[in-house]
């Protein structure tokens, strides 16, 4: 392929990639109706190794345990305490809330992976656009308390999962040094994901209910999460950072939460004030501003 057609499909992966992953919020919304916020992501993260062994049936192998146990941190972080804790946000707020506060995660990323290294500080405008998003998620998770009624925990615990996915793409960070392939280490993390969750179902006495899996929808949200957004999504997202490079790539991160958004008006018919919408815009602006300089930089 050409490299001006690299350059054009590659934002369109891009872009579809966000989409998709904008969407994983409403799809999950719908299944906690049946299911606990566990099962979801256990089910979830089984189809999606199991896809990934299907398409790269490669054994990775590592000799260093500090690297294994880098590994099992990533799982930890970025499978089971990422997405339980968006997962059961979920079953107390909006779906269009968790996926616009979970938009702001490429701040807590910076600031974490600042911290463990030294040659990747945030500038001036990181700060600056951190404040106006920290305001629009203060406005929506207000909102929700005072004109929707809603458990302002769920926000809460939203925010807490983006501190999580920092630590997680710290991780990822210095396993990307170590030149594995990229379908391998996700697949290894989803193992130690699953690996971490068989004691969580355990100790919920999770119970499951297979005459649900009879219901169209529940099979369809099941294999777009972990078909779709879990094994295809990553593989696309790093097929077009490879053509585009990271940082075209991540502006359409802002993608998502807009998706989110219009998705939960139409399916899940939840309401949106203009409180809410102006938060939401304020957030948007907040990731622009903050990602300025790295633009100029480049």
């Amino acid at each position: 392929m050409k490299e001006e057609k690299k350059q054009i499909v590659g934002h369109v992966l891009a872009c579809g990639t966000q989409m998709m992953w904008g969407a994983t919020f409403v799809a999950t919304k719908v299944l906690l109706a049946h299911f606990l916020p566990v099962q979801v992501l256990f089910t979830r993260v089984v189809i999606a190794f199991l896809m990934l062994w299907i398409l790269f049936p490669h054994t990775l192998k590592i000799v260093d345990k500090k690297r294994e146990l880098a590994f099992a941190g990533a799982g930890l972080f970025g499978i089971v305490l990422y997405f339980m804790l968006e997962n059961t946000a979920l079953t107390m707020t909006y779906a269009s809330n968790v996926g616009i506060i979970v938009a702001c995660a490429p701040f807590f990323v910076a600031v974490i992976v600042g911290i463990f290294f030294k040659n990747e500080k945030p500038g001036v405008n990181f700060f600056v656009g951190f404040v106006i998003a920290i305001v629009g998620i203060a406005m929506i998770s207000m909102n929700g308390a005072k004109s929707l009624h809603l458990n302002p925990k769920g926000d809460m615990l939203a925010f807490t999962a983006m501190i999580s996915w920092g630590f997680y793409s710290a991780i990822i960070k210095k396993i990307g040094e170590w030149d594995y392939p990229t379908a391998a280490v996700t697949r290894r993390i989803y193992f130690y994901g699953i690996l971490f969750l068989v004691p969580v179902l355990m100790w919920q006495g999770v119970s499951w209910d297979v005459t649900v899996f009879k219901k169209p929808e529940i099979i369809l949200n099941f294999l777009f999460l972990g078909v779709g957004a879990s094994a295809l999504g990553f593989f696309l997202w790093n097929l077009s950072t490879k053509w585009i490079g990271a940082i075209k790539t991540s502006v359409y991160i802002y993608v998502s939460p807009v998706v989110t958004v219009v998705l939960s008006v139409m399916i899940l018919h939840e309401k949106m004030t203009f409180i809410s919408v102006a938060g939401a815009l304020l957030i948007l602006l907040g990731l622009i501003v903050s990602q300025k300089k790295v633009n100029q930089k480049k």
